[in-house]
């Protein structure tokens, strides 16, 4: 059977059947297409696609200067269309089985919001709030919104995908309960504790709550419409400019300094791959790795040791 269709034939599968999210599925596509245009494999029986020429595709990829997690994406987005194959029983083995690849990752930390910018960035932002004299005015409408997610990123370390996505039947402001539906379609509950953030997503409610009854999105733009993650992104690096931090900040930021924070405060690494949402424990691992950096620093500022001189 010719490869072609049969990559259409998953595609379709990932789409409908498996059900994957648009951002899944446009990495899915590229990686097939990439996949197809080399050596003219779309045309090619199914059965002489064999490890030797994924050894060669493989070695095609490292020419392409990709980092290492790009080529281990796109070399698991085969493996999974070759494991549907043998599933379905359209081949007899898939061609993965055989191979031994190991590609090594360097590990990077993730980087988190200085707590002095976090402040910073809180204060600005309600300092413009303030400042407001028409309480009416779209303008007013905005900085509230703005303030609201910036609470909600803080203060639930949620991906910025979940918070876009993210319906009004998904919160309940009076219990601080919200409903998250992650990576997989797994759902997970978080709840927001801290009054003032609960306040300012009330207040929020109260000022769009026509548009997002209508438009379901518990996040919305000007035009009613669900506020996009890049919309997200472009909000959080116009006030970080505005409010002369100097540090580079991205919404995924909060989520990391969410999992620092709460582990610097002692919390166990367990609760926080909950409240992550991290299928593996080894994931929400390398924040340790973050804290045992702030251990450091603790133990040679802090620890009585220092204070103590027993050498003439």
């Amino acid at each position: 059977m010719i490869i072609e269709k049969l990559l259409k034939d998953y595609f379709f599968h990932c789409m409908y059947e498996k059900n994957l999210n648009p951002k899944t599925l446009r990495a899915y596509a590229s990686d097939i297409e990439q996949f197809k245009t080399f050596k003219n494999i779309e045309s090619m029986d199914i059965n002489d696609v064999n490890k030797e020429v994924l050894k060669e595709y493989i070695q095609h990829l490292y020419t392409l200067d990709l980092k290492p997690k790009s080529i281990k994406r796109k070399l698991a987005t085969l493996k999974a269309f070759f494991n549907h194959l043998e599933f379905e029983e359209i081949i007899l083995v898939t061609p993965f089985r055989k191979m031994r690849i190991s590609i090594k990752e360097q590990k990077i930390l993730p980087k988190t919001i200085h707590m002095n910018n976090i402040k910073k960035l809180f204060k600005f932002v309600y300092k413009i709030k303030l400042n407001h004299k028409n309480f009416n005015s779209f303008a007013y409408k905005v900085i509230v919104r703005d303030i609201a997610i910036l609470e909600f990123l803080f203060a639930t370390g949620l991906r910025v995908s979940e918070v876009s996505n993210l319906k009004y039947t998904n919160i309940d402001l009076n219990s601080g309960n919200v409903r998250v539906i992650g990576k997989g379609n797994k759902e997970r509950t978080i709840q927001i504790c801290d009054a003032e953030v609960r306040m300012a997503l009330k207040e929020y409610f109260s000022l769009f709550k026509d548009e997002i009854y209508k438009n379901k999105w518990i996040f919305i733009n000007r035009l009613g419409n669900k506020f996009t993650e890049q919309s997200i992104s472009n909000m959080i690096k116009k006030y970080q400019q505005a409010a002369n931090i100097n540090q580079y900040l991205t919404p995924h930021m909060f989520r990391h300094s969410f999992a620092t924070m709460l582990l610097e405060e002692g919390v166990d690494i367990r609760y926080i791959q909950g409240m992550l949402g991290h299928a593996s424990i080894s994931t929400t691992q390398i924040y340790t790795q973050i804290n045992m950096k702030q251990q450091r620093k603790i133990l040679a500022t802090k620890h009585p040791r220092r204070n103590l001189q027993f050498l003439a």
